[in-house]
């Protein structure tokens, strides 16, 4: 007969094995299996903000294939032409807006525009994409004082303002869903040095909002989420870790928005795409002194590239 603290840990051991099991295979069903959502079913409008690049752009086409009418925001007017018309090519019957807004300038301005694009429209998605980081990987002291500001408008108050002008339209149709999208550079990680900023704007105050809205509006039809992508083949990424091209593990704005777009309406904050939910499960494997170096080194590693070639 079997020791009773033998018994006790073989039991312990397949507990934790089963456990184990079940979340790698409820992954693989989250990721791969599960149908999407028909974001048609939210309202026939959507609204991007920083929609004329990155993932702001591959979002505005993705939701454009589902049949959703866009309204499109950004700073720049001549971008935004440019989308939309390049958007119309391919989808001539879809009805599309565009709202010229900096968030880094007036915003009660830039609200207002959006309030009145919403008017008499169903917007029933609404992708918070907007987000800017420091020209260059700086220490805290060296920031300037324009560029925090710039920083705390857009990525805090450019998402909490846009949010609180569609929220009202999704609040009397009983239906929306609204995605913040967050950054794992600050999540995943326990630290994102040289630029702070950026990592706490994105991580602390998009993560916490997000999941406070979706626990006061889920019963009320709205779908709250924070999408926390890893490194996209984006201009940010390039600037903040010389990321030039896409790769297995650093995917296309596209293929990004493709992975994204199944996961709207489901978990209040997800990691949409396979290979960044990979590399945030080996990342918890590690420990953080460890993790902290890693992102110093590469921060530290772009600084001098910059420092270099200062016409870049």
């Amino acid at each position: 007969m079997q020791p009773t603290w033998l018994l006790a840990l073989s039991f312990l051991g397949f507990l934790s094995f089963l456990t184990r099991s079940i979340s790698l295979l409820n992954w693989v069903f989250t990721i791969f299996l599960r149908s999407p959502k028909n974001l048609n079913n939210y309202g026939s409008w959507a609204l991007i903000t920083g929609a004329t690049d990155g993932i702001g752009k591959a979002f505005a086409n993705q939701l454009a294939r589902q049949g959703l009418n866009l309204i499109l925001v950004s700073r720049n007017l001549n971008k935004l032409k440019t989308v939309s018309a390049e958007i119309r090519a391919q989808f001539p019957h879809l009805k599309i807006k565009v709202v010229a807004q900096d968030f880094s300038g007036n915003l009660s301005a830039g609200v207002g525009l959006i309030e009145e694009a919403v008017k008499g429209v169903e917007v029933g998605v609404l992708i918070n994409n907007v987000g800017i980081t420091y020209p260059r990987a700086m220490y805290f002291h060296e920031v300037e004082e324009e560029v925090v500001k710039g920083i705390i408008r857009v990525n805090l108050e450019g998402t909490t303002w846009v949010t609180r002008a569609v929220l009202p339209g999704m609040l009397n149709r009983k239906r929306g869903a609204i995605v913040n999208v967050g950054s794992g550079a600050s999540i995943v990680v326990p630290s994102h040095p040289l630029y702070t900023i950026y990592a706490a704007t994105k991580a602390r105050y998009i993560d916490k909002l997000s999941r406070s809205l979706y626990v006061e509006y889920k019963l009320r039809g709205i779908d709250v989420q924070c999408q926390v992508p890893l490194y996209v083949a984006t201009n940010l990424a390039s600037k903040v870790a010389s990321i030039e091209k896409s790769s297995m593990f650093v995917p296309s704005p596209e293929d990004y928005a493709k992975a994204a777009i199944r996961q709207i309406g489901y978990e209040p904050r997800c990691t949409p795409y396979w290979s960044h939910a990979v590399q945030w499960c080996f990342a918890r494997l590690l420990p953080d002194v460890l993790l902290d170096a890693w992102r110093l080194s590469i921060a530290l590693r772009r600084r001098a590239e910059r420092e270099q070639t200062p016409a870049e």
